[in-house]
């Protein structure tokens, strides 16, 4: 994962909502203890929102974009930080809540230009969780946190501020070396 991005003195400030899984409450505060000092890092401000579990995560976003496109939700979110964790059980549950959540949460991307981060944790017990989730490990809070604020930085780039955008586009990461220009037709 690339570095938080840094704060541009210029750019408008980004606005995140981060919703929460709330089914394992201590996972999930590990996870938004993540996040939000990767947030606060970047200089962007945040709203938390709970919901249940994963499944409900996708259905609470498109809930805020609807809100958002009919002016009845009072802030304009950049992006949307999705964390939470599913453990396998007995059942086949777990494989339904998290290709559904995984699903929804995509959608939301391709199909409503969400700039997602996906904190989503699926794993087999809570060992493997708490070995993603600890913010002095690997905690997937702060790395859903950097993918939403970089997909914020492309959508602004690419959607927002076409004209903005000169020649070739080339991804910051991408060594110059990589880059190649397409043959000719």
């Amino acid at each position: 994962m690339s570095p938080t991005p840094t704060p541009n003195p210029t750019a408008a400030p980004v606005h995140v909502l981060i919703v929460e899984a709330r089914f394992y409450e201590d996972i999930a505060d590990e996870l938004v203890r993540g996040a939000v000092a990767e947030l606060e890092r970047a200089g962007a401000t945040y709203e938390r929102l709970s919901v249940p579990g994963a499944f409900e995560i996708p259905g609470a976003i498109a809930f805020v974009l609807r809100g958002m496109a009919g002016g009845a939700h009072r802030a304009a979110f950049d992006g949307f930080v999705a964390l939470g964790c599913v453990i396998r059980g007995e059942t086949t549950h777990y494989d339904y809540v998290c290709a559904e959540s995984a699903r929804g949460l995509q959608d939301l991307a391709l199909h409503d230009g969400a700039a997602v981060g996906y904190g989503i944790l699926t794993v087999e017990n809570a060992e493997q969780a708490w070995e993603r989730a600890n913010t002095n490990r690997r905690n997937k809070g702060a790395v859903a946190a950097a993918a939403c604020l970089r997909m914020i930085e492309i959508k602004r780039a690419l959607v927002d501020r076409r004209s903005a955008i000169p020649g070739r586009i080339v991804a910051p990461e991408a060594p110059l070396s990589a880059v190649r220009p397409r043959p000719a037709r």
